[in-house]
Formats: structure tokens, C-alpha cells, sequence
């Protein structure tokens, strides 16, 4: 298996395994992303805890040729993040959204593309054994246990947390686990403060 510049095995389903592209936005729509219409046009919005996330959000989106803007939360702290309307995204759409819903797509996949935007936006470092991936809260049932199934055949079966254990939130376990983890989503963004991305 190839090595990369820090001396890692290269994953065949990594970040440096394909190059970005559009639908790997995919990896927002799991945790809190909203999908936005206009037209044949689509945006993509996502609100975030920490302004590390909004500047790693911006160079995730320009890698992948999409404008974005963002927007201070209504007095909370957060933030909201998105992406301008664009073309490019139209297939994202059609793929998660049925009668307005958020639905997740028949053999949707988690690769390191999908699994490192998920984490930008939404993961959070617990102690040195454990990762949690926020879940959007109005999704519901459905979508929690679609993407638990794309968490574990990735290889990463993780533990569902319930609105009343501190979820929505899938919680990857383990130091194995954990490596496989970072196998995927790759090196930290530059923007990301020390213990807050997968180790």
C-alpha cells in the first residue's frame, strides 16, 4: 500500500485516494447539512460550533471549485456556513431529498472525502479513545441508522448516542478504530486547534 508524506499507509478509500469533488458534500448531509434549492441551482448550509470549522469548511468548499459565505448564529456562539448557490451541486439534491425530506441515498458510502467534512463540521475529540460525529436532530430515525450502516462498512461500527445521552451523535471507540479513522479523513486542517481532530 503506498505510504504518504507523514509516513502513513495511503487508504484505497482516503482523501488522497480520489480527488474532491461536489458530492462529497455528502459528508455534511449526515451530520447537520441542509440542502437548499434555487432554480437548477443548489446550496448547501451547515451550522457549526467553533470559527476553526467555518475557515476549514472555506478550504474544503474552494478545493472543490464552490463559492461559500458564512454568518454569526442567532446569538449562540455558532456559526452558519454555506455554499453559494451552484449547478454542481443539483445531483446532490436529487440524491438526498424526496418530498422536501432529507433521505439518505441506496448505496450511499462514507469514504474519506465525506468522512473528513463530516468531521470538520461536526466532530468532536473525547479524551484520547473516543471521536463523536454529530447527527442532524430533525433527521430523524431513518437517517441516524443509514449512515450507522456506511459508519460500519467503512470500517468504523460506532455506538448511536439518542438526544438523551448527549445526541444525536454517532461515537467511534477504540484505539483501532480510531486509526482506521484517521486513515480516512487524513491530516488535521491547518485551522484546527491541537485535540480536536481524530488521533
Amino acid at each position: 500500500m503506498p505510504v504518504g508524506p507523514s509516513g502513513r499507509q495511503l487508504s484505497l478509500f482516503g482523501v488522497d485516494a480520489l480527488p474532491p469533488g461536489p458530492l462529497d458534500l455528502e459528508g455534511l448531509l449526515v451530520g447537520q447539512g441542509q440542502v437548499t434549492r434555487m432554480g437548477g441551482t443548489v446550496r448547501v448550509s451547515v451550522l457549526v460550533d467553533d470559527s476553526w470549522r467555518v475557515a476549514a469548511l472555506f478550504d474544503e468548499f474552494r478545493s472543490r471549485g464552490l463559492a461559500s459565505s458564512w454568518e454569526q448564529g442567532a446569538g449562540d456562539g455558532r456559526f452558519w456556513v454555506r455554499t453559494a448557490y451552484a449547478a454542481a451541486l443539483a445531483d446532490l439534491a436529487r440524491r438526498w431529498v424526496r418530498c422536501a425530506v432529507k433521505v439518505v441515498p441506496r448505496g450511499f458510502t462514507l469514504d474519506g472525502h465525506r468522512l473528513r467534512l463530516w468531521a470538520a463540521a461536526a466532530g468532536v475529540m473525547e479524551g484520547s479513545k473516543a471521536y463523536t460525529l454529530s447527527l442532524g436532530a430533525a433527521d430523524g430515525a431513518a437517517v441516524w441508522q443509514a449512515t450507522g450502516k456506511a459508519l460500519a462498512a467503512a470500517g468504523l461500527p460506532s455506538v448511536l448516542l439518542g438526544p438523551l445521552a448527549g445526541g444525536p451523535a454517532y461515537r467511534v471507540v477504540g484505539r483501532r478504530r480510531l486509526a482506521r479513522l484517521v486513515e480516512l479523513v487524513g491530516e488535521p486542517p491547518a485551522q484546527a486547534p491541537p485535540g480536536t481532530w481524530p488521533r
